[in-house]
């Protein structure tokens, strides 16, 4: 009987210690990945806090792994959207300047130096590539 309470015990910490090591959050909520700040959510650094019950190291880990990643954040209202557009070849470039200044808000124009159009195969490759672009982080650190 001992050994059967000792054996689940022991399997219990090691589960426990395989979630808390891999990050609630980045587990729960991958999507959140690469968010810089914003308020914490509570069911993630609660679920943190269930590691620093049993062992000190898995807990401190966790919350590591989430802030590292950005996943205990709840995602913030103004993050960065992509708008799916299907262009077609009869699209000359003075319309896609127009449909594209109307969306940003702003005079754009395709002939700058620095403009780079790429397809993509997914939006989440997307999305990636808008976050690493830059967008909004003058936004973002200022809140900091």
């Amino acid at each position: 009987m001992q050994q059967a309470v000792r054996r689940w015990l022991t399997g219990a910490v090691v589960g426990v210690s395989i979630v808390a090591l891999s990050g609630c959050g980045t587990m729960f909520y991958p999507e959140r990945k690469g968010q810089l700040s914003g308020d914490v959510d509570p069911v993630v650094a609660i679920a943190n806090g269930v590691g620093l019950l049993f062992f000190i190291v898995p807990g401190v880990i966790a919350y590591a792994v989430d802030f590292s990643n950005g996943t205990i954040y709840l995602p913030s209202a103004s993050s960065a959207s992509v708008d799916v557009h299907h262009l077609n070849d009869a699209m000359d470039m003075a319309s896609l300047e127009k449909l594209l200044s109307e969306k940003a808000g702003q005079p754009v124009s395709l002939e700058n130096e620095l403009l780079v159009i790429e397809e993509m195969d997914s939006l989440d490759e997307a999305l990636a590539m808008v976050r690493m672009s830059g967008v909004l982080d003058e936004e973002r650190l200022a809140t900091m």
